[in-house]
């Protein structure tokens, strides 16, 4: 394992995050504890140091399960966790982006992994109604008080994010160090205005769902003779899955044929690839899938390999960024003289 400068900071972290969505079985799809503790312990092997959770995630018990994996070395961690979403059974101020929910929120996550500060405090998402200031405020003092060291946010339109880093800057206040996104070869749609924008400001990058829902194991491309057993053999939660997306699994498959290596890591490889400053979070159920997914930093993707995975899954960029890329707009704003101008960044 390598490890990255968080965005702006001097924190250290792992070019891969553990993800613990799965961590506990509340929710009916997750792992036991012993089984979490196998996942844990072989990211840690590997060198990983760089752990997700969320208050909400498996109604707490993934955070309890994440303090009792890293109270042995407590120090080595860089334990990120997140607050918004309603944990209060629709209490009305039990969720959102608000000073109340942030510092109670805070309070109990502190309580369930039995931790002094948290190393990382995410927004997790974006709620509507909470003024830009009082989260920032709000977040600025945790910071003081010594119960959270960094923060960052997730799932958040990109305004958003630059009035809150710009608002902090301009204020004295704590900026956000990372933005934590969807991201894959699926799901390339930051690529319009989120990335560009934590590139401007030299945020760190965490991309959850890398491997799209688990289409990106080819487990949909299911060899058949029949396009209805095709069909039949996909659950109801992949009725949304489109024949773009088979394309785009089929291209993994091919390279991941091609180098004997599963199409997981040749998708998580495509993310290390395209943006140094992005980390997957990689999650898992079975000891056995955090170990295949471990195993893509054990070789790279070529150029060859990269460019046929970005054209299959290629999107438009939308108004107005195809509008300021076409031939006519780069001739108007720079008169043909584009091609004898550095840019600085």
């Amino acid at each position: 394992m390598k490890y990255k400068l968080l965005g702006p900071s001097g924190l250290r972290v792992s070019e891969l995050c553990l993800g613990t969505m799965t961590f506990g079985e509340e929710w009916g799809w997750g792992a036991s504890q012993d089984e979490c503790r196998k996942i844990f312990d072989a990211f840690a092997a590997a060198g990983g140091n760089f752990i997700d959770t969320a208050n909400l995630y498996t109604n707490g018990s993934s955070e309890r399960i994440v303090g009792d994996c890293v109270a042995e070395h407590r120090d080595r961690w860089v334990v990120a966790t997140k607050y918004s979403l309603n944990t209060g059974n629709g209490e009305i101020n039990a969720g959102g982006n608000h000073r109340k929910n942030m510092v109670q929120a805070v309070n109990a996550s502190l309580k369930r992994m039995n931790l002094d500060y948290i190393d990382l405090l995410w927004l997790h998402a974006w709620d509507g109604t909470t003024p830009v200031e009082e989260v920032m405020r709000a977040f600025d003092d945790l910071v003081r008080q010594g119960k959270v060291l960094y923060i960052g946010i997730s799932d958040t339109p990109a305004w958003i994010v630059s009035q809150a880093n710009t608002l902090a800057m301009l204020r004295g206040w704590t900026p956000f160090i990372g933005l934590q996104i969807e991201y894959s070869l699926k799901e390339r749609t930051p690529e319009r205005d989120l990335l560009p924008m934590a590139q401007a400001f030299g945020l760190g990058v965490t991309a959850w769902s890398p491997l799209g829902g688990g289409l990106l194991t080819g487990k949909y491309n299911l060899p058949t003779e029949e396009d209805d057993k095709a069909r039949l053999a996909r659950p109801e939660s992949a009725a949304s899955i489109t024949e773009r997306d088979l394309k785009i699994a089929d291209a993994v498959l091919q390279v991941a044929d091609f180098l004997e290596r599963s199409p997981a890591q040749v998708a998580l490889n495509w993310i290390r690839q395209k943006n140094r400053s992005t980390i997957p979070i990689i999650g898992a159920r079975k000891l056995s899938q955090m170990e295949e997914n471990l195993a893509c930093l054990d070789f790279e993707l070529s150029e060859d390999q990269l460019q046929k995975l970005d054209e299959v899954s290629a999107i438009s960029l939308g108004f107005p960024h195809d509008f300021l890329q076409s031939p006519m707009v780069q001739d108007f704003a720079f008169g043909g003289a584009l091609q004898n101008i550095t840019p600085t960044r």
